[in-house]
């Protein structure tokens, strides 16, 4: 059956405005990145000109190479330990029944909804107490925090739809917990260890109050 041609026009109209809606900010911050001076504060919707000496200040004054390998370094380590340790604890949660597992979960997933602000501040005397002020192992603790919660909860979910059957399977073959995570699991949950990662990948990447 053929589609009505004023609903595809209002399908298309509406993919169009919700695309301009969402990379409008980027494009207004590429184009204000070529001005300079009193330019930034005319407001411009199309390109008046193209100075790339912010460009070149920021490559070759101050260490923005040196502090952009950091947030990498930082981001990347805090995604894996956070997902290593989220593998490990949705397979308790999803798959060991013991009592009071729901109210650990629900516990885990209350911690990343307390705001940033309300645990600066123990966080900081916790960070300098135990020696690791002002260095990466900090920041990897801090976004651990509110990645880690985030990550056992999507895992967790995944895992319980996975058939009970390959674990049985592989419980009737010897094999250990820790072979049936990595082994049985693991090519199973790349689909959610993927997109899980990518956004904490973001979360960390993202975080400033704490950098």
């Amino acid at each position: 059956m053929a589609r009505n041609p004023l609903h595809l026009l209002g399908l298309w109209v509406l993919i169009i405005a919700i695309a301009v809606f969402a990379l409008f900010p980027f494009y207004y911050a590429v184009i204000t990145s070529f001005k300079s001076g009193s330019q930034i504060f005319r407001i411009d919707y199309l390109p008046v000109a193209f100075d790339w000496d912010n460009y070149i200040n920021v490559m070759t004054q101050g260490s923005f190479a040196r502090n952009l390998l950091n947030s990498v370094l930082v981001s990347a380590v805090t995604v894996a330990i956070s997902l290593l340790l989220a593998v490990t604890a949705a397979y308790a949660l999803a798959r060991v029944r013991f009592r009071g597992r729901a109210v650990l979960l629900f516990t885990i997933l209350s911690v990343s909804m307390f705001p940033q602000m309300a645990v600066l501040a123990g966080l900081f005397e916790m960070i300098r107490a135990m020696g690791l002020y002002n260095t990466p192992f900090a920041l990897i603790f801090s976004y651990m925090i509110f990645t880690l919660p985030f990550t056992v909860w999507v895992l967790t979910t995944f895992m319980r739809d996975l058939p009970v059957e390959l674990e049985e399977a592989a419980i009737v073959d010897g094999a250990k917990p820790w072979q049936i995570i990595f082994k049985v699991f693991m090519p199973l949950m790349w689909p959610a260890l993927v997109t899980t990662g990518l956004l904490a990948f973001i979360a960390a990447w993202n975080e400033f109050l704490f950098a």
